[in-house]
């Protein structure tokens, strides 16, 4: 049986748009509501296979430091050694390492998560990618959505504090919701 290969032809380079592009998250906090938060500046590569999806890879990478909660002493304690030691981890990166099409523009897209020197391997839910498009400067532009449940726990990331009510001050499960655009090229 023959197997695909990828052509010059058969795949297109798209570069992630930082501008147009940010990685979100939700944990729960005091086991009463979510606290949201979302991370810019993210780089990466999605390789479209055009004839084969199975083949496409993408690896994406988030600055740390760029987090935001809307509050400037939360975002310390989340950048220091108690969480995400940006010093030291100033990066998490995902790199795929399967790509299952799953209906009309819907992929599981399975990869290497890296988090506080840590790496597990995470499936994304992802929508898209939409149909490209032109934008006012001539570049060809298309977009996704991706989600994943991840344990902080299984990353290092254990920080925590008890309730004086029971309980735990920060859940152990974090949504990731990615929103990016890439542009042809």
């Amino acid at each position: 049986m023959a197997t695909a290969t990828s052509t010059p032809s058969s795949t297109i380079t798209w570069k992630l748009d930082p501008a147009h592009s940010a990685a979100e998250f939700k944990v729960r906090h005091m086991m009463i509501s979510n606290v949201k938060g979302s991370f810019s500046g993210l780089t990466g590569t999605l390789t479209e296979h055009t004839v084969d999806s199975s083949l496409s890879t993408i690896e994406a990478a988030v600055p740390l430091a760029s987090i935001s909660t809307g509050d400037p002493q939360r975002d310390g304690h989340l950048k220091s050694a108690d969480f995400f030691d940006a010093d030291k981890y100033p990066e998490m990166t995902f790199k795929s390492t399967r790509v299952e099409k799953k209906g009309a523009e819907e992929y599981a897209v399975t990869g290497d998560l890296t988090i506080h020197g840590v790496t597990k391997p995470v499936t994304f839910a992802v929508e898209g990618p939409t149909a490209p498009g032109k934008d006012p400067w001539g570049n060809t532009r298309i977009g996704i959505s991706a989600t994943a449940k991840i344990n902080r726990k299984d990353f290092g990331l254990n920080w925590n504090a008890a309730l004086e009510t029971g309980g735990f001050l920060v859940g152990e499960d974090v949504q990731i919701s990615i929103e990016a655009q890439f542009i042809k090229g």
